[in-house]
């Protein structure tokens, strides 16, 4: 059976083909069509969508839907849209040094190529759910979606993936979902940082999370626990530290303050003196956790390595984290990339992942002198 948006759309083809519509004419509009064949919105702008590619519509913004004046006999032939589409862009926040990289890139990919309307949600999935709707009540080709959570997946983005309408995910993934993403290679990522600290002779690694369950933590702890697996090492799960709240994406005002992660970071350090190095999953909670190691006169990184994922560009101290940087910039061109693809109709779902680079700065050393071997 076809999909909805197909049920649609060759509805109203057979009635412009058989002259129920001719030259000119409105044909119903998104609304009319939900109402009319009972489908979500986002169906019934995929079944337009779809009729404009073959030049059987064209669209007036604020005006509505019209018959087009010599309906193409070519319908695999689409229009290039590249230079005239808009595409929404839904982020969590804009105070996040990563997020604001991710978003630099995709502005600067889309360059000449279409328009970006960027929305925000604060990390709530009912904003994430209404920026989805608004966007789609705005008429944009498709979407640039970085969810507010990536454990589960609201109605709006199950509605998106039924419809078959042009969205990209980008730093999530969605388990045994056909959306196209694009994100880092999370499980070969932290892999590699934890090989690179067991090559510095360090065994009682501390590991310090978001108190999340994102794919992407979820994932980065499926690298570490690989990097214990490949060498035969015996993981300590007392040394981890999964209760930090400040970084996770939620609104400013329900998330804790800085000095409440530092002052459990310093219980955690207290309570297991064993630990020579730190894994931060995040570049900010490494920046917690240096300084609740100073308080408690711990040397970083005489005393204490720390490693952790991405770093500040505008570090002016000169002194900077050894660090798994992510390639915001190619995680940008490829979601907008991806996205006008499929927009135009030449590109199935894609799911891309993409290597990190690992920096060596000033707050790692070794106990043993061993090199890395990438």
């Amino acid at each position: 059976m076809n999909p909805l948006y197909r049920q649609v759309y060759q509805s109203i083809k057979n009635n412009i083909v058989s002259g129920e519509y001719t030259e000119g004419d409105r044909v119903p509009s998104e609304k009319e069509l939900s109402d009319t064949f009972q489908v979500s919105r986002i169906t019934s702008k995929k079944a337009l969508d779809l009729l404009e590619d073959e030049g059987l519509v064209f669209r007036q913004r604020g005006k509505g839907t019209f018959v087009s004046a010599k309906p193409s006999q070519e319908p695999g032939l689409h229009e290039v849209k590249t230079n005239k589409c808009l595409v929404g862009l839904i982020v969590p926040d804009l105070d996040d040094s990563y997020v604001s990289k991710v978003i630099a890139s995709i502005e600067e990919a889309s360059n000449g190529r279409c328009f970006i309307i960027l929305k925000r949600t604060k990390g709530l999935p009912g904003k994430e759910a209404e920026a989805i709707r608004q966007l789609i009540d705005f008429n944009v080709d498709g979407l640039i979606l970085y969810p507010a959570k990536a454990e589960h997946y609201g109605s709006e983005i199950l509605k998106l993936i039924i419809a078959e309408y042009p969205f990209v995910l980008i730093d999530r993934t969605f388990r045994g979902v056909a959306a196209a993403f694009v994100s880092t290679d999370n499980i070969k990522a932290a892999k590699e940082g934890m090989d690179y600290l067991f090559s510095l002779g360090h065994e009682n690694i501390g590991v310090l999370s978001p108190a999340s369950d994102t794919t992407t933590v979820v994932d980065r702890f499926t690298g570490i626990l690989r990097a214990y697996e490949d060498q035969n090492k015996i993981v300590n799960r007392q040394l981890w530290c999964k209760e930090l709240r400040n970084s996770i994406p939620s609104p400013l005002e329900t998330r804790t303050k800085p000095e409440q992660d530092i002052e459990t970071i310093k219980k955690h350090l207290i309570q297991h003196p064993e630990m020579t190095a730190l894994f931060a999953i995040e570049h900010n909670i490494a920046v917690l956790a240096k300084r609740a190691a100073e308080q408690l006169g711990l040397r970083v990184p005489e005393d204490l390595s720390i490693l952790c994922f991405d770093a500040h560009d505008n570090n002016l101290s000169g002194w900077e984290f050894t660090h798994l940087r992510q390639n915001e910039k190619e995680m940008g061109r490829l979601a907008v990339t991806r996205l006008l693809e499929m927009i135009n109709g030449h590109s199935s779902i894609k799911r891309e992942f993409l290597d990190v680079t690992l920096v060596e700065g000033d707050s790692t050393s070794p106990l043993n002198v061993k090199p890395y071997v990438k």
